[in-house]
């Protein structure tokens, strides 16, 4: 049996002992493909909130932050969100688990998509919360700069650094079709350039976006190795309320991936990937009254028992 390379196995190796990541949701930032910049909207299948356990409330609705922006008034507010959310999480994390090295994870919205000042202190701010050993930022291919890269691989000489890429597809035509604001070549352009940092690239795949084939979703894995991706999440594309897919799913214009084939698509894309690429998630979902379908994402626990049980028959322990 094969074990797979898990994050967890990564950050045991490197550190010696658990790293858990303690995800921050700040108020302010948005997306270039929610603000107007480069779409109106967002991505087809996005309610920021769904995704994000730490959002504890909307973003203020009268100021965004944009890379340009000349102020911020939000910025004391901001830096007492990630000491608050990092605290709490952290400290339920090490009553949980007992952990005492965590990576603070910037995870709703584009974690980069503001002026480089703004980003600075926050991310300072984070690095300076007990036992944090590095920043883990969830960003797009195309809010990011020469300069914050600079910046962040500066930060990586002392600190675990990661820049979290939504890929999704290396399909340009299911980039158009989901409203992604970018194509595929862009999600390459910045992948290499992040790497030729010297940081590490973790990037976020989805399976069952619409009109994909099995091959299709495979190749965007295939694709992602190629472009030298570090670590890996794959996610079932799953239809919330209040999106322009859930408008589509209600009207019979898309129907979602089943539990069988994704199973067997994450078994497959597993095999794919070389021993050095890790594995930071498998699936996802959400359980509340917001998930429209499929219903087989509204459990977690059971997903996972099931991918693991279909990847000890392929001879892979997760």
């Amino acid at each position: 049996m094969k074990k797979v390379y898990t994050i967890g196995r990564y950050f045991r190796k490197k550190f010696g002992e658990d790293v858990y990541k303690v995800p921050l949701s700040i108020a302010g930032f948005t997306c270039p493909n929610i603000d107007g910049t480069v779409a109106k909207g967002g991505c087809t299948f996005c309610l920021n909130e769904s995704f994000s356990p730490n959002l504890a409330e909307k973003p203020s609705k009268k100021f965004y932050l944009k890379p340009d922006s000349s102020e911020n008034p939000l910025l004391n507010k901001q830096l007492e969100q990630v000491r608050w959310q990092y605290g709490v999480t952290a400290a339920r994390l090490r009553g949980k688990y007992g952990v005492e090295k965590f990576l603070a994870y910037f995870q709703s919205f584009t974690n980069t998509y503001a002026p480089l000042a703004t980003l600075e202190a926050l991310y300072e701010e984070a690095l300076r919360q007990p036992g944090c050993v590095g920043l883990s930022i969830g960003t797009r291919s195309d809010s990011v700069d020469d300069a914050i890269l600079d910046y962040l691989a500066e930060l990586s000489k002392e600190y675990e650094v990661w820049v979290e890429y939504g890929i999704q597809s290396v399909y340009d035509e299911t980039l158009q079709k989901i409203n992604r604001g970018h194509d595929s070549e862009n999600v390459r352009e910045w992948i290499e350039k992040t790497k030729a940092k010297g940081l590490k690239v973790c990037g976020h795949v989805i399976f069952g976006l619409p009109d994909e084939t099995e091959e299709m979703m495979l190749k965007t894995v295939e694709r992602s190795i190629e472009w030298g991706i570090d670590s890996i999440k794959i996610h079932p594309l799953y239809v919330v309320k209040n999106t322009a897919l859930a408008v589509d799913y209600l009207k019979g214009k898309f129907t979602p991936i089943d539990e069988a084939t994704y199973i067997r698509l994450v078994v497959e894309a597993i095999k794919m990937l070389p021993p050095t690429l890790s594995v930071q998630r498998l699936t996802a979902g959400i359980n509340d009254e917001t998930l429209l379908a499929p219903e087989w994402c509204c459990c977690k626990h059971t997903q996972m028992k099931h991918l693991r049980e279909a990847l000890k028959k392929a001879g892979y322990i997760y």
